[in-house]
């Protein structure tokens, strides 16, 4: 199945040697569990944009370090291609910046969240499974459109995932993220974030995650059949 990567943004520079770019972090996270996937990247964020729909059979908007509410070029057409994908009946899914966007350009709202970052190992309630995830951001989902439903969430994170249908699926969290990941974004981004929310994510970064069940589960939004 060939999935559209659409990256809004760049994973950490000095860190693509060893782990790659999104292209490479979601072909780990979504092969291996009985689907093979082959993906073709457009970096929109460099205003790199599919020639049509059809190029794909199911799109994917990657994390980004930029704000889905602030004034970039590539906001405006990104939000008209998740309108026509939602309208086309193909499949897709959000991570991150990728999860607000697509609420945003369906009528949600999204906004730096007072209460600072969440980064590192955070368990997650997703449509009651008890699910531990790395996160990494600072802005979050504050109105939800009203087509969608909230079927993920966390005592800091109300709305951490979303479901529209059985055609779009967006979170929060960064499945794609191994504990590596997060050590080396700490290493390179960390100053940022309060230095309690950094120990905390240290302290857990030997700690097991559910990488594997939300890439299955990925895998299999993607392959199911629909109507």
């Amino acid at each position: 199945m060939k999935i559209g990567l659409l990256q809004a943004g760049h994973f950490v520079p000095e860190l693509q040697s060893e782990l790659g770019d999104y292209n490479a972090l979601y072909s780990r996270l979504l092969n291996g569990h009985g689907h093979i996937f082959e993906l073709e990247t457009f970096s929109v964020v460099d205003m790199e944009f599919p020639s049509g729909l059809d190029v794909a059979d199911g799109w994917l908007i990657s994390g980004s370090k930029h704000g889905a509410y602030e004034d970039h070029p590539f906001i405006p057409p990104l939000e008209n291609l998740i309108r026509a994908i939602q309208a086309s009946g193909k499949p897709l899914m959000g991570v991150c910046f990728g999860h607000q966007i697509i609420a945003q350009a369906l009528g949600g709202r999204v906004e730096k969240y007072q209460d600072g970052w969440s980064i590192g190992r955070v368990e997650y309630d997703m449509a009651g499974q008890k699910l531990a995830l790395n996160a990494w951001h600072q802005d979050q989902v504050v109105e939800v459109p009203k087509d969608a439903e909230v079927v993920g969430s966390s005592p800091f994170c109300a709305v951490a995932a979303l479901s529209y249908g059985d055609r779009i699926w967006s979170m929060q969290p960064h499945p794609e993220f191994e504990n590596r990941a997060i050590e080396g974004l700490i290493e390179h981004k960390g100053g940022n974030v309060q230095a309690d929310r950094v120990a905390e994510a240290k302290r857990q970064l030997t700690t097991q995650n559910n990488n594997i069940e939300i890439g299955a589960q990925m895998a299999e939004f993607f392959t199911k059949e629909r109507a």
